[in-house]
C-alpha cells in the first residue's frame, strides 16, 4: 500500500495559501480550532485524478429493487456474528471492498479496543449496512456505512452512521521575520459549506505504518513549497490522554476521523515572507492551484 493515498476531489478545487501576521503568541491555535479545516481538508489528502474515484451509492435501480442484497457475516474474537449487508445497488464485489478495506477493518478493531464500544460487556453491534463507497483507483478511499449497536440492558440504540475516512495530520506553520510572526494557511473552496474556507496545510495519512511527520512535511512542501525540517516538528497531540491514542477527533458523532496536529517555528528573512506573495504552488495536474499571499 502506497504510504500516503493521492488526494482526491481536488480537480475541482482552487486553493489559495495566505501568510497572516501574529501578534500573539495563541493566535495560530486559534485559527485552528477556529477554523476547524483540517477535517474537511484531509478529504482533499489522497490525491487522485477525478478520472480515477469511483463512487457507489445505494441506489435501487429496477432490475435491483428485487433481489436480495448481499450479505456477509463475520465472527468477532468473543464469538459474536455479526451480519454485513449491502444496500441495494451495491454489489458483491462492493461488499467486499468494503469489508476488506483499512478504513472498516480499523473501525472493527477499535470497537473491540480497550477503550472501544465493545470491551465493557455493555453494548453489541447486530448488523452494519454498507451505504456507499468511494474507490479511488482500487482502493476505497471513503465509507459510509450504519452500524447497528445496542445497549444491551435497556435495548436502546446508539447512533451508529459513520462515515468513514481515516486519519490526517495538520501542521501550524509560525514563520518570524522583521520583528513579525506570520501564520501559514491555505484558503480553498469548501462545496459541502459552500464557502472558501481558511485552513491549515493538511493531508490525508493512508499508512498503515503510520508515518505521520513524514506525510506533514510532504503536504507542507507540496502546498505552500516550504521545506520543512522533520527534526524540528512539534506534536501537538502528543499531549494529549494516551487513551485517546494522542489524537484530535474533530467529529466523533459522525466521522472516523482522528488528527495529528504539529507545530513547525521558524526565522526566515524578509525577502523570503515577500517572495510567498503571490506564489503559485499545487499538484497542477491533480488540478491544484494554491497562490500564496502575505498579509
Amino acid at each position: 500500500m502506497d504510504s500516503v493515498k493521492p488526494m482526491a476531489a481536488r480537480a475541482d478545487s482552487l486553493l489559495f495559501s495566505s501568510i497572516f501576521p501574529r501578534r500573539n503568541a495563541l493566535t495560530g491555535l486559534r485559527l485552528f480550532h477556529s477554523l476547524r479545516s483540517a477535517s474537511s481538508r484531509a478529504i482533499d489528502a489522497r490525491r487522485s485524478s477525478s478520472k480515477l474515484v469511483s463512487r457507489r451509492m445505494a441506489s435501487a435501480s429496477s432490475d435491483t429493487r428485487d433481489a436480495p442484497p448481499p450479505i456477509h457475516t463475520i465472527t468477532l474474537p468473543g464469538g459474536d456474528s455479526v451480519q454485513i449487508v449491502a444496500a441495494p445497488g451495491l454489489s458483491n464485489s462492493d461488499l467486499r471492498n468494503a469489508i476488506d478495506s483499512a478504513l472498516f477493518r480499523q473501525w472493527l478493531k477499535n470497537m473491540q479496543s480497550e477503550m472501544g464500544v465493545l470491551s465493557r460487556g455493555q453494548m453489541c453491534l447486530r448488523q452494519v449496512h454498507i451505504q456507499g463507497l468511494d474507490m479511488f483507483g482500487t482502493g476505497v478511499g471513503f465509507l459510509k456505512f450504519k452500524a447497528d449497536v445496542v445497549e444491551k440492558e435497556t435495548g436502546r440504540k446508539i447512533p451508529g452512521i459513520v462515515f468513514a475516512r481515516g486519519p490526517s495530520v495538520a501542521v501550524l506553520i509560525l514563520l518570524e521575520s522583521g520583528g513579525e510572526t506570520y501564520v501559514v494557511l491555505t484558503e480553498q473552496v469548501r462545496v459541502p459549506v459552500g464557502k472558501f474556507i481558511l485552513e491549515l496545510p493538511a493531508g490525508m495519512l493512508d499508512d498503515e505504518r503510520g508515518d505521520v511527520v513524514g506525510t506533514a512535511v510532504r503536504e507542507v512542501e507540496e502546498e505552500t513549497g516550504i521545506c520543512l525540517n522533520i527534526e524540528d516538528m512539534v506534536n501537538l497531540t502528543a499531549f494529549l490522554d494516551p487513551t485517546t491514542g494522542c489524537k484530535v477527533f474533530p467529529s466523533p458523532g459522525g466521522c472516523d476521523e482522528e488528527l495529528s496536529l504539529f507545530l513547525y517555528r521558524g526565522h526566515v528573512e524578509e525577502q523570503i515572507i515577500n517572495s510567498l506573495q503571490g506564489k503559485e504552488m499545487g499538484l497542477r495536474d491533480h488540478g491544484e492551484l494554491i497562490k500564496q499571499q502575505c498579509w
